[in-house]
């Protein structure tokens, strides 16, 4: 179902994404063009504070753009999958991990937005490699970035509800 350069995405999230791809591409991009004309016209660039906030709003407006654009083109919208107890992208996954338990979505975080609580892992983290295709009751290991070796047992896979 997901190969390396797939994601999936639940309908809400495709349609949500793509709106918020529409807004950034016409109204974000007109009004921040326009917040840079009007800071250029203040004069000396070298200094215009306001100019270099733009520019830099600009940037980080244009990146969004891009990663957006990759992503909707990429992915595969529908139903989560079915939990049937293995990890895979799309399925809540609680796991015991240092001693505490954990629950958490693995897949793109653009999935839930802002409106959910729950942590979102990407399958290409070094937690999610670990886990994905791991089954009910099997424990994993994964080397954190600090360089500590840290096991996971994975307790229960879930259909993610949204």
């Amino acid at each position: 179902m997901n190969d390396a350069g797939t994601q999936w995405l639940t309908q809400e999230a495709h349609d949500r994404l793509a709106a918020e791809l529409e807004h950034l591409s016409t109204t974000g991009r007109t009004e921040i063009a326009k917040r840079i004309e009007a800071a250029r016209e203040e004069g000396d660039l070298k200094e215009n504070g306001g100019y270099h906030a733009a520019k830099d709003e600009q940037g980080k407006i244009e990146a969004r753009i891009r990663t957006l654009t990759e992503l909707l083109r990429t992915a595969v919208v529908g139903e989560p999958p079915t939990a049937h107890g293995v990890v895979e992208p799309g399925t809540v996954i609680t796991a015991t991990i240092l001693g505490d338990e954990e629950r958490f979505l693995l897949g793109n975080r653009e999935i839930v937005g802002d409106a959910s609580d729950i942590d979102v892992y990407s399958e290409a983290s070094p937690l999610g490699q670990a886990i994905l295709g791991a089954k009910v009751g099997d424990t994993v290991a994964y080397v954190a970035p600090n360089g500590k070796t840290i096991e996971v047992t994975i307790v229960d896979v879930a259909t993610y509800s949204g």
